[in-house]
């Protein structure tokens, strides 16, 4: 009878701690990227002194310990432009002051005073820093390191050195008219250059062009060029791309212009056409632009941080790095939504969002708890109701110890 009661003593003690896990599950049901724990249960055994098999009896049950629930949280949308959600495998790495790397999946991001971009304990987000990118628009990364945008960031210009113009000359016009149409260009110090191209109609089916520019002390070509259409198709005749070069009165350089009017074969690409229609200009761009303040900052689905410009250049800046471990099981909780390597869990693997097994990123969005409540409160039910029976295995052994006592008198 004495060992009944130590083991219902052991149910008590175990069911207690579960109902504590369950109320821990309850507590963090709001709580940014929570995983949930199971409660394990393991039972007790008291080995017969004479070694024998079969007739071994419980002692009653142990709490195991707890089990995370690695499930994927629903994504609640937000309006703060840095916050981040994981949508599958995979941690954001974030670092102290002293440099210790700790591991979460609550992406709640914000830039502090000296550009950093951190959560809200202050631990700053790690990233690839973007070193160029491409006319494909492929990236070269850097090395993993702080997330830190300074506020006052600025782009540096860029000098122009192609444009296209989309022009239609009235073919109905007569001999020595002329047309006019003006664009903006930029030096290397990124001062706007207004030119203006002139169009003087000398034949039938030609015309001559001009660049010109208030700014500039000489222009070349210096004299007009002569371009022909196709007296069918009102198409430009083949040649090749003309290049204009600027000198400029304000001292700062300009590089050849090459003006896009023929594709790699010299046909015509057919931005200038001569049609029976007035003179005008549909369509004009350049590749040069000012220098630029730092305006907004933006995340994309590959964890790609842009900045955007006030010259309207969009420039990537970083790339949110997401770690991987073998197991995450084996993690050590730090509190705080965070966690820590160990040995049980392997060494961290880092990698870009959408590689390998790592997940891709949600931009304004936070990963929910995945707490399932209805879950919690019939888990509720049933350890309430263990503990009610282990109790009663208590007082039951208790009335057959007071029998026993009783067989005296």
């Amino acid at each position: 009878m004495i060992g009944s009661l130590f083991a219902g003593i052991s149910g008590l003690n175990a069911n207690s701690t579960a109902m504590t896990v369950i109320g821990d599950n309850i507590a963090n049901v709001n709580t940014t990227a929570f995983k949930s724990n199971r409660a394990s249960f393991a039972n007790v055994l008291s080995q017969s002194l004479g070694g024998g098999g079969g007739n071994d009896i419980g002692r009653g049950v142990d709490f195991w310990g707890t089990t995370p629930v690695w499930s994927q949280g629903s994504l609640e949308n937000t309006s703060a432009p840095m916050d981040m959600a994981i949508n599958g495998r995979g941690f954001f790495q974030v670092v102290d002051e002293s440099g210790s790397a700790f591991y979460t999946r609550a992406g709640e991001f914000s830039f502090n005073r000296e550009g950093d971009l951190e959560n809200p304990d202050g631990l700053v987000l790690q990233g690839y820093s973007v070193q160029s990118v491409a006319a494909n628009g492929t990236m070269t990364l850097g090395s993993i390191s702080n997330i830190q945008i300074p506020t006052e960031s600025t782009t540096p210009p860029s000098a122009t050195n192609e444009f296209t113009i989309d022009v239609n000359l009235d073919s109905a016009a007569q001999i020595n008219d002329t047309y006019s149409t003006t664009l903006t260009v930029y030096d290397s110090l990124g001062n706007d250059i207004p030119m203006t191209i002139d169009f003087v109609k000398t034949a039938n089916n030609e015309w001559t062009w001009q660049a010109n520019s208030t700014l500039a002390t000489a222009v070349t070509p210096a004299g007009p060029t002569t371009i022909t259409f196709d007296a069918t198709t009102g198409a430009l005749n083949t040649g090749a791309d003309p290049v204009i070069n600027l000198t400029l009165a304000n001292g700062a350089t300009m590089p050849a212009m090459t003006w896009d009017l023929f594709d790699a074969t010299n046909a015509t690409n057919g931005d200038l056409t001569q049609y029976a229609s007035p003179s005008t200009t549909t369509f004009q761009t350049q590749n040069g632009y000012p220098a630029g303040m730092l305006r907004s900052v933006s995340v994309d689905e590959a964890g790609v941080i842009t900045g955007s410009y006030s010259n309207g250049q969009l420039v990537p800046l970083f790339q949110v790095a997401l770690v991987d471990f073998p197991s995450y099981y084996g993690l050590t909780k730090m509190g705080n939504n965070l966690y820590g390597a160990s040995l049980e869990s392997g060494d961290a693997m880092p990698g870009m969002p959408g590689s390998g097994r790592l997940g891709s990123i949600s931009p304004s969005a936070i990963e929910m708890s995945n707490v399932d409540l209805a879950q919690e409160f019939v888990k509720m039910i049933t350890t309430q109701r263990a503990f009610q029976a282990n109790s009663r295995v208590i007082t039951t052994s208790d009335e057959i110890l007071n029998e026993l006592i009783n067989i005296k008198r």
